[in-house]
C-alpha cells in the first residue's frame, strides 16, 4: 500500500473503501472484512452511514493489525456543537470498539460546526483522533476553518470525478496544506460515466477497465479516492492502480471531460442546505 503524508506527519493510505449505503450488518462486515483482505487500509464510514458497529465488528475479525488500519468516521449534522459532537464521537469509538480513530471528519459545513471543530481539537490533544479534517467543504467555508481555528483540517473528503474534477478546489486546499478525499469518484455511474468513450478508449490501451483508469487519474493528481462495491472480484479490481500510469496525453484527455457541477447536488445552494436540514428534523 502506498501512503500520502497529512499535515501534521501522519501517514494516510493512498486508496480508501467506502461504506456508504451498506447499512445491513452482516452484509457490512463481510464487505469490511473482504476490504481488508485484498489490501484496503483504509476504511471510511460515518454517523449517518448506520454502520460503524459493522465496522468495527469486520475490524476485530480481521487478522490485520488495528495500528495498520486508518479507520475513518464523520459527524452528522444533527450532533453539532461542542458537547453533542464530543458525546457522538465517543459512541462512535465505543460502537466500533476503538481505543482511538485515525480520522475524523464534520460531514456537512451546516448547524454548529465551529463547536464541532473545537470537541474534534480537544479529543485530538487527548490522543483520541490521530487526524482531524472536514467532508464537503467548499473553498470559501475550507478558507474559513482554516483561518480561524488552531488545528488546519488535515483532510478535506469532496465529490471528485471525471465530471466534476475540482480543479479549482484543489488549488485552495492545498495552498492551506489540505489533502483531498474524493468521494463518489464514479459518480455512482451517472451520465454514463462507466460508458465514456473516451474513458473506455484510455481503458482499453492500458487492458484496464473505466473504474482503473478513473481511480489512478486521482492518484497521480494527488487525490485519496474512496471507492465502494460490494462485490470482491471489483475490489480486487479498484485496488490494482498501482502498476500502470497515465501519460500526459491521457490525463488531458480525461481534464476535458469537466462539466464543471456535481452529480448529485450542489452544496453552495440554498435548497442543497434546505434538504440535508430537512434530514435531521
Amino acid at each position: 500500500m502506498n501512503y500520502v503524508t497529512l499535515n501534521n506527519e501522519i501517514k494516510m493510505p493512498s486508496v480508501g473503501f467506502g461504506v456508504f449505503q451498506i447499512p445491513e450488518k452482516e452484509e457490512c462486515v463481510r464487505v469490511v472484512k473482504d476490504a481488508i483482505d485484498v489490501g484496503y487500509r483504509l476504511i471510511d464510514t460515518a454517523q449517518a452511514y448506520g454502520n460503524e458497529e459493522a465496522v468495527g465488528e469486520a475490524i476485530m475479525e480481521s487478522s490485520i493489525p488495528r495500528e495498520d488500519l486508518f479507520i475513518t468516521t464523520k459527524v452528522w449534522i444533527s450532533n453539532a456543537g461542542y458537547e453533542k459532537a464530543k458525546k457522538s464521537i465517543e459512541e462512535s469509538l465505543n460502537k466500533m470498539k476503538l481505543d482511538y480513530l485515525d480520522l475524523v471528519l464534520i460531514h456537512q459545513p451546516l448547524n454548529d460546526y465551529y463547536g464541532t471543530y473545537r470537541a474534534m481539537q480537544d479529543l485530538y490533544k487527548e490522543g483520541k483522533i490521530k487526524a482531524i479534517g472536514v467532508s464537503n467543504f467548499y473553498p470559501d467555508r475550507l478558507v474559513d476553518l482554516s483561518l480561524f481555528n488552531e488545528i488546519v483540517p488535515a483532510v478535506n473528503q469532496i465529490e471528485v470525478n471525471p465530471f466534476h474534477q475540482q480543479i479549482e478546489a484543489q488549488k485552495v486546499n492545498e495552498k492551506y496544506g489540505v489533502q483531498l478525499q474524493a468521494w463518489a469518484p464514479f459518480a455512482e455511474g451517472r451520465n454514463g460515466m462507466f460508458t465514456n468513450p473516451e474513458l473506455k478508449a484510455i481503458g482499453d490501451k492500458y487492458n484496464k477497465s473505466v473504474a482503473q483508469v478513473i481511480l489512478r487519474w486521482l492518484l497521480q493528481r494527488g487525490i485519496v479516492p474512496l471507492s465502494k462495491t460490494v462485490n470482491k472480484e471489483r475490489m480486487l479490481q479498484n485496488i490494482d492502480i498501482f502498476n500502470f500510469e497515465l501519460n500526459e496525453d491521457d490525463m488531458n484527455k480525461i481534464s476535458c471531460l469537466d462539466k464543471k457541477e456535481s452529480s448529485f447536488f450542489n452544496h453552495q445552494e440554498a435548497s442543497s442546505v434546505e434538504m440535508l436540514a430537512s434530514l435531521v428534523r
